[in-house]
Formats: C-alpha cells, structure tokens, sequence
C-alpha cells in the first residue's frame, strides 16, 4: 500500500497535500483499492466553500458509490477535469494525476483529526 511520507490523511481516506497556498486533495491508495475500478467521479463546484468533514463529491466504481468528504475547510479553486473523461487516473495514479480538487490554504492542512503517514499505518492496520 503506497503511503506517501508528505502528506497528511483523513480517517476516511482522503488525503491533503499542501502546495503553496492551496490545498490538494484526493483520496488514498487503499481507498481506490477497496473501491475497484473508478467509472464516474462527481467533482465539487469552483467557488464552492467546504466545511471540513462535508461531501465534496461521489466516486462510482463497478462495486458502489461512495462519498467524497473534505478533510479540510476552505474554498474550491480548481477542480480536476481530466477525471470527468478519464475517473480511472484515480486507480492508476491516485496521489498524482488522480487528484480531485483544490482548496485555499485557509484550512488548515495540520488540523486536528488528519493523520500523518504513520498515523494512516496505524489506522489500517488497527
């Protein structure tokens, strides 16, 4: 299971990856995994304010349809395009290409409740 060291991770399964002063986000190795095969991903709107914790967006895959949550708070400022004709980046590639959307860096990427790499460990493995 990739685990990348420079991000930090929500409990289910989202993570944040800071750049600059926007907040990437996506959703983890193990998430696309248990999901299957990605066929349809609902992106949030641009400009859309986000709380943390809130729906930002659905991934469906041939197995089912699951919510996309924010692990931060802030505004969207750009979403992920690519993904509408092509969701499967999020099995190829989902800490890169498979990204979801971006957020301003007024969330706060260390807030409490995000995990880092060996809290995500911790979390999968328990």
């Amino acid at each position: 299971m990739n685990i990348p060291e420079d991000l930090r991770y929500s409990k289910d399964h989202e993570w944040v990856r800071t750049e600059g002063t926007r907040l990437r986000i996506g959703v983890t190795d193990y998430a696309q995994d248990a999901l299957g095969d990605v066929v349809f991903v609902e992106l949030p709107a641009v400009g859309h304010t986000l709380e943390a914790g809130a729906t930002l967006g659905e991934i469906e895959s041939t197995k089912s349809v699951s919510e996309i949550y924010s692990p931060v708070a802030g505004t969207v400022l750009a979403v992920n395009t690519e993904l509408v004709d092509a969701p499967e980046r999020i099995n190829e590639d989902p800490y890169g290409a498979g990204w979801i959307c971006d957020l301003d860096g007024a969330g706060d990427a260390d807030a409490d409740g995000l995990l880092d790499a060996d809290g995500y460990r911790r979390l999968l493995e328990g």
